[in-house]
């Protein structure tokens, strides 16, 4: 008969498909919104504002992803990554206010009509495909001020992403935590506790016997 083998369950959790979060949803059309913008609108020759841009929102994407999956083993490079792609998408905000300071100062009032109608846009849209058609019936400062509703968004988004991940750490503790106590609950289960002060010695109890 095999030996019965710990249930990995009560620790290595996945954190869930990233693909399901509107955070990372979000930065993909960021993303997506990004690549057309700088090929329509920047300099293609001896301009690194295009690289960095690029680079930015692809970052803010590719570190939520990857911070969701890190998140499985370690809290900690989880956070560290999300905070990654907070800073990545502020690096992208100022490169398009930049753009809209370069170009008249053009930035939506907050609560004009215009950045109204597209927060709420923004909100109940978060598939690539309905921006690039938007990229498509749009002007450069309208793009420039639907990126920066976006990213206003999902920084907000990505706050309360931290948040659920402390609150994460603080109830169930790092993964060093949940092996040990996952180790300890299995023993109990089977009947292999360690006697007290017999720590080390090999000495247990299973099914009521000693074994040395």
């Amino acid at each position: 008969m095999g030996a019965i083998m710990p249930d990995n369950n009560k620790f290595l959790a996945p954190k869930g498909d990233y693909k399901r979060l509107i955070a990372f949803q979000k930065t993909e059309c960021i993303y997506d919104i990004t690549l057309y913008f700088v090929s329509h609108y920047l300099p293609k020759i001896g301009d690194r504002t295009v690289d960095q841009m690029v680079q930015a929102a692809r970052s803010g994407k590719q570190n939520i992803a990857e911070g969701n999956e890190t998140g499985t083993t370690s809290t900690e490079a989880c956070i560290k990554l999300v905070n990654v792609a907070k800073a990545s998408l502020k690096e992208l905000q100022e490169d398009y206010e930049d753009y809209l300071r370069n170009h008249g100062n053009q930035f939506w009032d907050v609560n004009s009509q215009q950045c109204l109608n597209a927060r709420a846009w923004c909100k109940e849209h978060s598939a690539p495909a309905d921006y690039i058609r938007v990229c498509e019936m749009r002007d450069d400062i309208t793009l420039a001020n639907i990126a920066l509703v976006l990213i206003h968004q999902v920084d907000f988004l990505l706050r309360r992403l931290l948040e659920k991940y402390k609150q994460d750490f603080l109830e169930n503790g790092g993964i060093k935590e949940q092996m040990s106590q996952a180790r300890r609950d299995w023993r109990e289960e089977h009947g292999m506790g360690y006697l007290n002060g017999n720590y080390g010695k090999n000495v247990r109890i299973e099914n009521n016997k000693w074994h040395k």
